[in-house]
């Protein structure tokens, strides 16, 4: 959060840990939740809040993909970036839910338009990861004033 705060960008951070949320709050809005067991809680007029970028990293739950990809406004972006299978042979996470398989990225996010997509591996630290940049297309609805950028 704290480099595109820096940049000049309104940001929101969600996480089910205080600790972290304590920090984040220097950067931007902070908003405490357990998004794998409880609704999505960014939710404005009964519809999903949208942001002009969503960032993910390290992080991995695939019923949230359709979630994410509707927090996007029409012409926002996706950055997403987390590990993928072959990272069991060098630490954590190691167990097969909390590892992409090969290519996954690619088609998790059918409305997005891919823009680049990495797979491999990292030696710094070492692991193995996938990192996908897509666009939600341009549409007629763009909210007039999304927050800028939306990091899980």
């Amino acid at each position: 959060m704290k480099w595109f705060h820096d940049l000049g960008h309104q940001v929101t951070g969600i996480d089910r840990s205080p600790e972290a949320l304590s920090e984040a709050s220097a950067y931007g809005t902070v908003v405490l939740a357990d998004i794998e067991n409880s609704p999505w809680p960014l939710i404005k007029e009964q519809k999903p809040q949208q942001f002009q970028s969503l960032v993910v990293t390290n992080y991995l739950w695939r019923p949230l993909f359709p979630v994410m990809a509707n927090c996007l406004a029409p012409g926002g972006f996706l950055i997403y970036e987390t590990f993928s299978c072959g990272n069991e042979t060098v630490g954590k996470p190691s167990r097969p839910d909390f590892l992409l398989q090969t290519g996954e990225l690619l088609t998790s996010f059918p409305d997005l338009r891919t823009i680049a997509f990495e797979e491999g591996f990292l030696e710094d630290p070492p692991r193995f990861v996938q990192r996908l940049a897509a666009q939600r297309p341009h549409g007629l609805d763009t909210p007039a004033q999304a927050p800028e950028i939306y990091r899980l």
